[in-house]
């Protein structure tokens, strides 16, 4: 079944089929070399269908016959496929087998078809259903470049039971009883014909539109149609008043505002961009691995609903990596929403182009702007746009996940909660992705920013430094689709029954769980790549050097922890045997090798000291020290997979620094007071209490032997493999500690007055790298600025720290010297021996 007339269309079809030894066509409406010199009856070709599928054959079906002025105007009136599918209803009704009706696409441009017909559109018929010329010269031009699509079989068998069972049942219940066969009226045919039909161009425009998107509007219409929201109106009106002069000038406003925000896609732009990525991103990287199950999921939501893409965010690779793999796997390239920060020419108009639309960084104090981006936001949804936002707001420069930023989020939510209660729309998938990388591009800045620098502004300059890094090896880069989420799913987790019973609390309490769900849900998918798993083994093994046989070890141990946990691997990393997999133990080295590259690595080999020799490779015999720089760049990786480790590290930790043991009710307030202090650090479960996560993660500690009772006491395995795994949660999570102390001593620097959080801050990591050389903290990576502002957002939320006009002020308990100490004295508990 094929949507339009096309002489091209059926020859690839008929290609294909031989290709592929599948039944032969035997028959194609309206087509054939004699068909115009020799035109035969409708009758005559309905008997040359039934011969076809009589004999074996299959058949090709054209719905449609698209008008154009440059074909007769008498051919334009046929009926488009009734006669045939009257034929093959009453075919049906004579065979036991089922006759699958299979819907097929060709799609010879993914150009998006539009709303505005030109004049070679009048001429050639329009893009989507064009005449035969127009057919041609898209064959010529892109017939390397086609995609067929076979959409979802319709069973004629099944749909006849359904229908027809519908009918009689109906039927009797008005006393008539059905009537037989041969006594089924000719209106009753015609009204299945209709709704078979009906039926196939839905599936036809599924497929379509999952490969070219929706149809693109006008940007002079796309954008009054914005303006003219009811929702931005009621704004407009608000702020203006009465006065009609004063409405048309916010209009004007937000008119100007919507061309400095809006997306200009176009197909050259991205054409343009898939090469510049291939001759920089793809030299950068020595490979793509990418989750194909879970695009393959995404390609069939995108037939039904909207798709909302929420990637994580760690480089600025994330913005064109997405829009690389949807071109690549033939389907609509997302509309991302980037900062504005990144609106510099001459990226900004090429990134515009390429379907980024830029965001303020902050809406505060300008509320037509934010009736603008919510009124912009909520026409692509209803237009069916496929989204794409960071809901961590900003990249992460530590490799974890950042708490989510709820903005954005709580538009496309108000959208779709509005659009559901007007009546039946597309639904709207959430789909969580994580995009992870060996190394990213950024990682130097990202270092200097830790240890306190400023955040330099994109530019120009900016773009050309990272250009320069094409010839570098930054590994391999990997791309994980999570489970989709819908918003009918939340509410249901949250115990509603329905869009309508929302109240604005219920909204708010939606949203959140919404995003904590799709964070959760990237971290579930986020895979292990070798060069975190290495740089986790480098960096917690507690000691100056490892050699190559105890860094395999180690990683072997991390991979059981892991398995463990359900994380996944990256192809790179596994050797697949049977229904299980082992580590690939080249992989090791290949990121010790990656490592050594980048200069955060030292590969040293046994010999005389003071001998010349060549510079020794990563490999068997080989001994490895991280250099105490270079700690910070090996984080960065590492913490990639911390999530992982995070819920038995609350329980390990204590019990780590408690060796004579601690009784259920210590242990569990233990838990709970590393848990608050970590509120801003880590993502934990949402989906329970903290008192059922507690109970599971104790119960599975002692299953697997890491933790054992005694006398009503927990400690941790004394000996043996058990205990290396939990000592190895809690040393996962030792710097963070170790940066929650150095911010707890830095806080006395407000003993001589409140600081600005910028300016606290840098006295904090000034004292953290006066505790690192004088040995208080055994981890460079624990003076990091981002965990330094997390410990003091914690040590507010505590009580220790209070805000006055925007700055840190000691709270009045804590204004001393010596309550200070206790301050560092309760996290320092936790941290029994720089060598755990």
């Amino acid at each position: 079944m094929l949507r339009n007339l096309s002489f091209v269309d059926y020859l690839a079809l008929d290609y294909l089929t031989k290709k592929l030894s599948l039944p032969r066509i035997g028959f194609a409406n309206d087509l054939g070399v004699l068909s115009s010199v020799l035109p035969r009856s409708e009758a005559q070709h309905v008997q040359r269908l039934r011969r076809a599928i009589d004999s074996g054959s299959s058949a090709a079906l054209f719905l449609k016959r698209p008008p154009s002025l440059l074909e007769p105007q008498l051919r334009r009136g046929r009926r488009e496929g009734d006669a045939f599918l009257e034929e093959l209803l009453a075919l049906q009704r004579e065979l036991r087998s089922p006759i699958l009706l299979v819907p097929q696409v060709f799609v010879w441009t993914k150009s998006q078809d539009e709303r505005k017909q030109n004049v070679v559109d009048a001429l050639f018929g329009p893009r989507e259903w064009p005449g035969k010329i127009r057919t041609v010269t898209q064959f010529l031009m892109n017939y390397r470049h086609v995609t067929l699509r076979a959409g979802e079989p319709l069973d004629l068998q099944e749909f006849l039971r359904a229908e027809e069972g519908g009918a009689q049942e109906l039927s009797g219940v008005r006393g008539g009883g059905a009537r037989p066969s041969a006594e089924r009226p000719l209106e009753q045919d015609a009204v299945l014909v209709r709704r078979l039909t009906y039926a196939l161009l839905r599936r036809l425009e599924r497929e379509r539109r999952a490969v070219v998107g929706p149809t693109k509007k006008a940007p002079d219409r796309l954008r009054d149609q914005v303006v003219r929201s009811p929702r931005l109106q009621k704004v407009i009106r608000d702020m203006a008043g009465e006065g009609q002069e004063q409405r048309r000038v916010l209009g004007f406003r937000a008119l100007a505002m919507l061309r400095e925000l809006e997306a200009e896609i176009d197909p050259n732009a991205l054409r343009a961009m898939d090469a510049a990525f291939d001759q920089t991103v793809a030299r950068m990287y020595s490979g793509f691995e990418i989750d194909k199950e879970g695009l393959e999921r995404l390609r069939a939501a995108a037939k039904d609903g909207t798709l909302v893409l929420l990637p994580s965010h760690k480089s600025h690779v994330d913005y064109i990596i997405l829009t690389r793999l949807f071109m690549h796997a033939n389907m609509p390239v997302p509309l991302v929403a980037a900062g504005d920060n990144l609106s510099f020419f001459p990226l900004g108009p090429v990134l515009r182009r390429g379907g980024a639309f830029f965001i303020r960084r902050s809406f505060k104090g300008d509320r037509l702007y934010g009736a603008v981006v919510d009124a912009y936001m909520r026409r692509l949804i209803l237009d069916g746009w496929p989204l794409e936002f960071f809901l961590e707001g900003a990249r992460s420069r530590t490799g974890k996940l950042l708490p989510p930023k709820l903005g954005l989020l709580s538009i496309v939510v108000d959208a779709v909660l509005g659009a559901a209660s007007e009546g039946p729309q597309r639904k709207v998938y959430f789909c969580p992705i994580s995009i992870g990388y060996e190394r990213v591009v950024e990682e130097r800045e990202y270092v200097r920013e830790l240890t306190g620098g400023e955040k330099k502004k994109e530019d120009v300059r900016g773009l050309f430094a990272a250009a320069e890094t094409a010839l570098g090896r930054y590994g391999r880069l990997n791309v994980q689709f999570g489970e989709l989420v819908t918003i009918d799913g939340v509410i249901t987790e949250l115990g509603g029954s329905g869009v309508q019973a929302l109240t604005p609390a219920r909204r708010r309490a939606l949203v959140t769980r919404l995003a904590y769900r799709v964070m959760n849900e990237i971290n579930r998918v986020t895979a292990v790549t070798p060069s975190a798993l290495v740089a986790a083994a480098l960096l917690t093994h507690g000691r100056r050097g490892i050699t190559h046989e105890d860094l395999v070890a180690s990683c072997e141990r991390f991979v059981a922890i892991l398995k463990a946990e359900g994380a996944r691997f990256t192809p790179s990393l596994r050797v697949v045997t049977g229904t299980s997999f082992e580590l690939r133990v080249g992989a090791i080295q290949e990121a010790c090798e990656l490592f050594q590259r980048a200069g955060h690595l030292e590969t040293h080999r046994p010999g005389p000291v003071g001998e010349k020799a060549a510079a020794p490779r990563p490999g068997p015999e080989a001994m490895y020290v991280v250099p105490d720089v270079a700690r910070l760049s090996l984080d960065i990786a590492k913490n990639l997979l911390v999530h992982f480790f995070v819920t038995r590290a609350m329980l390990a930790t204590p019990l780590v620094a408690a060796p004579q043991g601690l009784t259920r009710t210590q242990l569990e307030e233990n838990a709970q007071a590393l848990s608050r202090l970590f509120k801003y650090e880590f993502q934990f479960r949402a989906d329970a209490t903290f008192e059922t996560i507690f109970a599971e993660t104790l119960a599975a500690m002692q299953a697997s032997g890491e933790v054992a009772a005694r006398d009503g006491t927990f400690l941790l395995a004394p000996s043996g493999e058990p205990r290396e795994r939990a000592v190895l949660h809690a040393r996962m999570i030792r710097s963070f500690l170790e940066g929650y102390r150095v911010a707890a001593r830095g806080c006395a620097a407000l003993l001589k007055g409140p600081l600005a959080p910028k300016d606290l801050a840098k006295r904090v990591i000034a004292t953290g790298e006066r505790m690192f050389l004088a040995g208080d903290i055994a981890y460079r990576e624990a003076v990091s600025r981002p965990v330094i502002e997390n410990a003091l957002l914690a040590f507010a939320e505590q009580g220790y720290l209070g805000r006055a006009d925007g700055k840190y002020v000691l709270a009045e308990s804590y204004a001393s010297a010596d309550a200070v100490k206790v301050i560092e004295g309760r996290v320092a508990a936790w941290l029994p021996s720089p060598t755990l």
